[in-house]
């Protein structure tokens, strides 16, 4: 029996209105006016600039784009589609020079691709920290559901920010939302990547496509199947793979963890809203 994708359908119209709220109220009611984000060209990321243009206002929307000499020009090209649509402040920052002069003091070492990849990531990260200081702006991160869960992300790297309005959003339902806020189709229609080398995309790293994986955790986390029901719809390979891959990173989703030595310890007993101070 195979699985059914039409369970993943979402009122696209609804959601952009929570989603375009909370980017609001959660900006707002900590003081501040603005956000930063990184633009990739990729379908995450341009989908959370419509729906904080849509918040905030496009003045309030700075994107950076922060490319990599291997990166697609592509990417380049389709975040600048975004950026003229929208009407964003932008500026490119080329992270070439920072990650070459790191790497370069391993070159009798030798390092591979996902370790050269994180530490892109993390430095696209930094420079967006930096710049949210110097525009007094909040960073708004661009981490679906699917990746969030699967842990296919950097720890504080893309998967850091101050707020995230898609981290509840599946891989196949922000294709949904990106048809309805009618981004650009050549975002929509290009296969998925993290363009962390040439050549990659996410479907082939990770060795499943992603309706296979999003309608496999929408049953076994949302819906709560068991692994016996699972096996009606996915082998038990596939079961095992990508329950491991979701608990082994299950540290990714989380604050850091405290040794409680006091009768208040953060994270344990201290424990306050976001908007605290407000």
């Amino acid at each position: 029996m195979k699985s059914d994708i039409s369970t993943l359908l979402i009122d696209t119209e609804l959601t952009t209105k929570i989603l375009v709220q909370f980017i609001q109220n959660e900006v707002h009611k900590v003081g501040f006016r603005k956000v930063v984000m990184g633009l990739s060209g990729g379908i995450d990321s341009a989908v959370v600039a419509y729906l904080a243009a849509q918040a905030l206002g496009p003045e309030n929307v700075h994107v950076i784009m922060m490319p990599y000499k291997t990166s697609n020009p592509d990417s380049l090209g389709d975040a600048k589609k975004v950026i003229e649509d929208l009407q964003l402040p932008s500026k490119v920052i080329e992270i070439t020079p920072m990650i070459d002069a790191y790497f370069n003091h391993f070159k009798d070492e030798g390092y591979d691709m996902l370790r050269k990849g994180n530490k892109m990531a993390r430095e696209r990260m930094t420079i967006l920290y930096d710049h949210s200081s110097l525009w007094n702006a909040l960073v708004i991160g661009t981490s679906n559901k699917t990746e969030l869960l699967l842990g296919y992300g950097t720890i504080y790297g893309d998967m850091a920010s101050a707020l995230n309005p898609i981290g509840d959003i599946y891989k196949n339902q922000m294709y949904q939302l990106a048809r309805y806020l009618q981004i650009p189709k050549s975002i929509i229609e290009k296969a998925p990547s993290a363009d962390l080398w040439e050549g990659q995309t996410d479907e082939q790293e990770l060795g499943f496509t992603y309706d296979e994986v999003d309608c496999f955790l929408y049953y076994k986390y949302d819906c709560r199947y068991s692994d016996v029901e699972l096996l009606d719809y996915f082998n038990q390979d596939f079961i095992a793979k990508v329950t491991k891959k979701v608990q082994l990173n299950h540290y990714k989703r989380k604050a850091p963890i405290i040794a409680k030595i006091s009768h208040r310890s953060v994270g344990h007993d201290f424990l306050y809203p976001r908007d605290w101070n407000s």
